[in-house]
């Protein structure tokens, strides 16, 4: 009995440090500077992690229904409930290239 118990022990601590190992990583460096800049900034609020939307909306095919200059310009300018600023400069270049490859 005793080395049964042992056995479902050991079984359900490896299990569980298994599940427990898969560890996080931010793949910066092979994907997408506009990727990981949309994944860092303000955007996954409303418009969530995987683009998939929130309070805001879905984003994940935006590329089909808006060009770069047109995303880079309601990045800076806002649209609707969206405010202007929530991303400037580089970054804001960078997210609007991204953007307009999800098609």
């Amino acid at each position: 009995m005793k080395k049964q118990l042992s056995v479902v022990l050991i079984g359900s601590a490896l299990l569980l440090a298994a599940c427990g190992s898969e560890t996080k990583t931010s793949d910066t460096s092979t994907s997408d500077p506009g990727k990981t800049a949309f994944q860092q900034n303000t955007c996954v609020g409303c418009h969530g992690r995987d683009m998939e939307g929130a309070s805001g909306p879905n984003l994940q095919k935006v590329g089909s229904k808006y060009s770069k200059a047109e995303i880079l310009n309601i990045i800076k300018n806002g649209k609707g409930p969206m405010p202007k600023g929530q991303a400037q400069g580089k970054e804001a270049e960078q997210i609007a290239a991204y953007l307009s490859k999800q098609k």
